[in-house]
């Protein structure tokens, strides 16, 4: 049996590596186009910034040393310009020498991956305007920094690569400002968790221009100015374009398989495409989103290289198959962790489900040891069933351990309520005896039985201020002197039981406190007492971060800039 796999990285080189494995005896051969076979792509910002030195630390695997091992044929700079599904055979391009030839296979693997998104806007070819997607691009990028010494760089995206090249020019001393569209970073977040995450870029000397559309780019005074939509232009010594990756899939259009979402290759549940003897795998391909089931395109290295090894399986006569893509990430934003798993809140609302979430600011462990951090923690479910659907996390310490669970309880089909019954280890430099993740398991179980109710920053500006309903903070004095929330009154929840004559009876009691516990606390002295009382869904931290946030970008300058 003869494969030919077109593109290596993470979903080719997975599989041909797998095919080995179960195949002694079968002729592998992998065309990829650039110079290098199986490279980081995660880890292409930190060599720019430095963190990574050596750019051979980049590279996993050379084509010498996957023969050596796997005895695969690796050839490089060796780009596939067809696919000839009828003779079963693909046109090669030496990129080296030019020559073109015909190469049989009796099975193709598509892992053609992803390149960055080029909108057709004037000026995109400009010579200081970068992509970063490859090896190549890292060393353009780097090599022309440290040729040109460029003091301010302007990001195109919000998303990973941006906010990790973000974090890494600001490393290097440059002024760097994102600016995007949409009006948040991170797509997997819900705009409410984005506001940490924006915190911490501002913190670091990141401008950010959210809400802002690009419309072109020119060479002027050295630089590059970015063109926005009815604003200032943003000036800059050199611009990168991080507004995503579109699927690479020209070859597999030209051949006649079936395309689907934002062109990528529609393949089964075996990674078969609708062609014959044809797999596909990666960043190029359609897959099920593990808890919507709808269709979806996630480029992540994971699902890469899962798919990778299960093509190879059917390929060598097994039946494995692709369950769906969650979505899970983390991501390092300079001092902070942000992670998420399955589908947000907003994604929830867009696919037709009806959902709750709670929100809770735990510690990283336990709190009489030292160094704790605190953490956001935002649970997704579905109402009535309690089908655990995302969850986010942002923090400092413990949130990769603590996403990992949850990304398992979603993978599981536990429901929400079923966290608290989780058995995770604990001692105290690494958690509570009452870990996050339990804590979130408690919080859906009161509100499945009724024990609490809960309302969320987007109802706080439209609870009546006419004195039809109480609104009642129950912090210290001196919390609440350093900040409330308009028309809410101080009652410390300390003294709550000895002043409930300050509450009139038969009104409904709006509670806040700093982060949800003590307001939690009163609404239960409050229900014993005959009063219906709803408690604010991650306390007063979390909605003054969204509040300020929001504020901020709303009164953005005319040049795009957050003001300061």
């Amino acid at each position: 049996m003869k494969v030919v796999i077109i593109g290596g990285v993470a979903g080719g080189a997975s599989a041909a590596a797998r095919l080995r494995r179960l195949d002694e005896q079968a002729e592998i051969v992998v065309f990829e186009r650039s110079g290098y076979i199986s490279y980081a792509n995660c880890g292409l910002p930190y060599y720019i910034g430095g963190v990574i030195e050596d750019s051979e630390d980049l590279t996993l695997q050379t084509p010498e040393s996957f023969f050596a091992r796997f005895r695969v044929d690796m050839r490089v700079l060796h780009e596939v310009t067809a696919i000839h599904p009828e003779r079963k055979t693909v046109t090669v391009k030496n990129l080296k020498t030019g020559e073109e030839f015909d190469e049989p296979y009796d099975k193709l693997l598509l892992s053609p991956g992803a390149k960055p998104t080029r909108p057709r806007l004037p000026g995109v070819g400009l010579e200081k305007l970068f992509t970063l997607r490859t090896v190549e691009d890292t060393l353009r990028i780097r090599e022309y920094i440290q040729s040109n010494h460029p003091r301010s760089a302007v990001l195109a995206g919000g998303g990973f690569i941006g906010l990790e090249l973000a974090e890494n020019l600001c490393e290097l001393g440059m002024d760097v400002t994102i600016v995007q569209r949409p009006k948040q970073l991170m797509n997997p977040f819900d705009p409410d968790m984005a506001a940490f995450i924006h915190s911490e870029v501002r913190k670091h000397g990141v401008r950010l221009a959210l809400g802002h559309t690009v419309e072109g780019f020119e060479e002027k005074d050295n630089g590059v100015d970015v063109l926005l939509a009815g604003e200032a232009p943003l000036h800059a010594d050199m611009v990168v374009l991080a507004i995503g990756v579109t699927p690479d899939t020209a070859l597999a259009r030209e051949a006649g398989l079936e395309l689907g979402l934002k062109g990528s290759i529609v393949v089964n549940d075996r990674m078969e495409t609708s062609v014959p003897d044809i797999y596909a795998v990666g960043d190029a391909v359609q897959v099920k989103h593990y808890v919507t089931g709808n269709d979806a395109v996630i480029s992540l290295a994971g699902p890469a290289n899962k798919q990778g090894r299960i093509a190879a399986d059917n390929i060598c006569g097994g039946d494995s198959r692709y369950l769906g893509s969650q979505g899970s990430s983390v991501i390092k934003v300079f001092d902070l962790t942000a992670a998420a798993t399955g589908i947000n809140e907003t994604g929830a609302k867009k696919a037709g489900l009806d959902v709750d979430t709670v929100v809770l600011s735990p510690m990283s462990h336990a709190g009489y040891y030292p160094g704790g951090k605190l953490m956001t923690m935002k649970v997704v479910f579905e109402k009535g069933t309690f089908r655990l659907l995302g969850a986010q996390i942002v923090g400092y310490e413990g949130v990769d351990k603590r996403i990992d669970v949850l990304a398992a309880a979603i993978h599981a089909g536990m429901t929400a309520i079923q966290l608290k019954d989780l058995d995770l280890a604990y001692a105290p430099p690494y958690s509570s005896a009452k870990d996050p993740v339990n804590m979130a398991g408690f919080m859906v179980e009161n509100l499945s039985k009724g024990i609490v109710k809960q309302f969320h920053v987007e109802d706080v500006k439209a609870l009546p201020r006419d004195g039809s309903v109480t609104l009642l903070d129950v912090r210290t004095p001196q919390e609440y002197a350093n900040g409330h929330i308009e028309g809410f009154c101080s009652i410390p929840v300390d003294e709550l039981r000895e002043r409930l004559n300050e509450i009139e009876a038969g009104k409904p009691v709006y509670v806040i406190c700093q982060s949800g516990l003590r307001s939690y606390i009163a609404c239960r002295i409050l229900a014993g007492h005959g009063y219906e009382a709803y408690n604010f869904s991650g306390g007063f931290r979390f909605y003054s971060a969204v509040v300020n946030d929001r504020r901020l970008i709303e009164s953005a300058t005319a040049c795009g800039m957050d003001k300061r």
